[in-house]
Parts: structure tokens; sequence; C-alpha cells
């Protein structure tokens, strides 16, 4: 299996690799398909046009004849004569052109899909270099795989062609005796027998082109674990910038939440483990609101910040283990938990009330 700056090419090529690669116009795409397909499609054409196209061409000789005598030969004569002509021919062959040009972009549409990319399209100076160019046609593997490939295509059809001719040399000599018509009738079904049946060989080569284009692409495609890792990590970022952006935005997150304590109504707390702030503003809350929450270093420092700013401190324990665990800072106190937490608002409400009316 290849090898990449000593890693091991083991692991198949990622979605994004493959999008990447589709954009530059690199894809795995039979040759021999497009060929077999554009030669049996003109084959078909020509058959069902032969009438039409004929018909068309003997028109033209037709014509051409009869009008030798007559024409007055000179350039500009001569410059109409051409152009109806290619008009003509043009409008003769249509069919088969105009067929073979649809073909060939269905075939490839079949075979890759329909993509327009400009990179595919960008000229790369690095192909206009006649060296490089020489090193890729007499030194690539591939190149050489194409050689190899089309000298047994050759032979391949080559002697599959000589056996089919060695039959019809033999069935000629009994044409001897045979009007014109039916001696052109034979070479024509003779020469569409010998298509058709080449066709039919080609159609196997290209299956096998196909198949074996297709290994090669996901073969070339494939990636080292290393290229999987750092490709892992473009796409989804840094495991270790990723917890540091994290733990960054947990520290501002958190010094939101501390300032936020001294506008606290109550701390409820479990002594050691668990404090959490709560505030109530009937004008503005539909609940009471949790506006900080911590366990153990982070409860600590809640209280110290509480204590500092007169904000009360009220111990509960399963009710300070509950808010702390069903609520996060921002939610208001579920309604289940309203009761509980009431009652401990109106008792710092009436505290708070009494101390003012000891002061006065």
């Amino acid at each position: 299996m290849a090898e990449v700056d000593g890693q091991e090419k083991s692991e198949q090529a990622t979605g994004k690799k493959l999008s990447e690669s589709r954009d530059r116009g690199q894809v795995a795409k039979s040759a021999e398909i497009n060929s077999v397909v554009i030669f049996t499609t003109g084959l078909v054409i020509i058959y069902l046009t032969q009438q039409f196209i004929s018909s068309r061409i003997s028109s033209a000789t037709y014509t051409i004849f009869n009008s030798l005598d007559i024409l007055n030969i000179n350039t500009n004569v001569l410059q109409d004569y051409i152009k109806s002509a290619l008009i003509y021919f043009v409008i003769t062959l249509l069919p088969v052109f105009g067929g073979l040009f649809a073909v060939a972009i269905v075939v490839n549409i079949v075979q890759v899909g329909f993509k327009f990319s400009v990179k595919a399209l960008t000229p790369k100076m690095s192909k206009f270099n006649p060296i490089s160019g020489l090193k890729r046609i007499f030194m690539s593997t591939t190149s050489l795989v194409e050689v190899a490939k089309s000298i047994l295509k050759l032979i391949v059809i080559g002697t599959f062609t000589y056996n089919v001719l060695k039959d019809f040399v033999l069935t000629t000599q009994n044409l001897v005796d045979l009007p014109i018509g039916e001696i052109v009738s034979f070479m024509i079904d003779a020469a569409y027998s010998l298509l058709w049946k080449i066709s039919l060989l080609y159609v196997g080569i290209a299956v096998i082109d196909f198949i074996f284009q297709k290994f090669k692409f996901r073969k070339e495609m494939m990636m080292t674990k290393q290229e999987v890792k750092e490709e892992n990590k473009s796409q989804e970022g840094d495991p270790q910038i990723k917890a540091r952006i994290k733990k960054a935005q947990f520290a501002m997150a958190r010094n939101r939440m501390m300032k936020d304590v001294p506008t606290a109504d109550v701390i409820i707390t479990n002594p050691t483990h668990f404090a959490v702030a709560v505030r109530y503003d009937p004008n503005k809350f539909q609940a009471p609101k949790v506006v900080a929450k911590g366990m153990d270093e982070l409860a600590q420092r809640i209280k110290k910040i509480a204590k500092d700013n007169n904000v009360p401190i009220h111990e509960d324990r399963l009710l300070a283990r509950t808010l702390y665990k069903l609520c996060e800072v921002g939610d208001f106190i579920p309604e289940s938990l309203f009761k509980s937490v009431a009652q401990i608002l109106a008792y710092i409400y009436k505290l708070k009330t009494s101390k003012k009316k000891t002061i006065v």
C-alpha cells in the first residue's frame, strides 16, 4: 500500500477530500465508457438515418454533375458554391453530430454526476512546462499503465477483427456470380455485423476499465491516519484550542454571575457544598430567579461575596441541593419549589422590615 512521509495510506478518503478533488476535476472516470457509448450511438444514428443521409448525398451529387456544363466558374460563384455545399452537408450530418454531442455529455454526467467547477477549468502554468510534460508522458506510472492498456486493447480488438474478417473473406468467394446490388448489400451487412461485434467486445473492455478506474481512484484518494486527524482538526477545531476557548467562556460567564450575587435577595445554602443565589422582583419577574449558583469552592466564594454585600444567607440543605440540580443560572424557580422559596423570601423580607423599624 502507498506511503506518505513514512506513513501507510490505510484510511478511506473522507467526504471533504473527495469533494475537493471533485472541484479540481479529479474523479473516477473511464474514457473507454465514453468511447464505446459514442461509437455505439453513432452506429445506431447512422443506421436509423441512413435513408435521409443517402438521399441528401445522392441529391447533392446529382445536382453537382447536372450543373457542371452551365456553371460560369469565377471567384464569387465558387465561394458561394462552397458555402452552400458546407451548409448542405452540415444539415445532412447534423443528426449524427448532434446525437453524438448529446450522448457525450450524458455519459459523462452518468459517470461522475453533474458539477460545474471553475477550479477544473483554471489553467495551471506547471502543465505548460515541456520538461514536466515529457516526464508525465514517459516516466509516469499512470502513463505507462495507459500505454499498456492501449496496446492490450489493440491486440484484443485486432485479433477479434481478424477472426471475423477471415470468415467474411471466405464467404466473398460466392459473390462472383451475384449482381452488383446484392454485392453492395452484402458489404453493408458485413460492415454492420463487424462493427456491432466490435461494439459488444468494446463494451466488455469498457466495463473492466470502469471497474479498474474506480479501484484506482479509491486507492489514490486513500489517506494516512495523520491526514485524517489533521482534517478532523481543521473541520472541528483543535481540541486544545477548543478547550481553552471553552474555559475562557466559562470564566467570563462565572465572572458575570459573581457580579449578580450582590443583587440577590437571599443565598440558599447547604453549608459546605452548595450555594444558590435567588432574586425576586415582582415588577419584573413572574417568579423568583436564580442569578448565581456554585458548588464547593465556588459556593464558598458566593457566600463570601454575599456577606461582604449584606445579602442574607439561609441554610436549607435539601432545597439548596434541589435548586442546584434543577436550575441553571438565569432560570426561574420551578413551580414545585415556589412554596419553599416563597417562605424563605417572606422570612427575609420580614427580617429586613423589622431591622428598618428598629433603626427608626
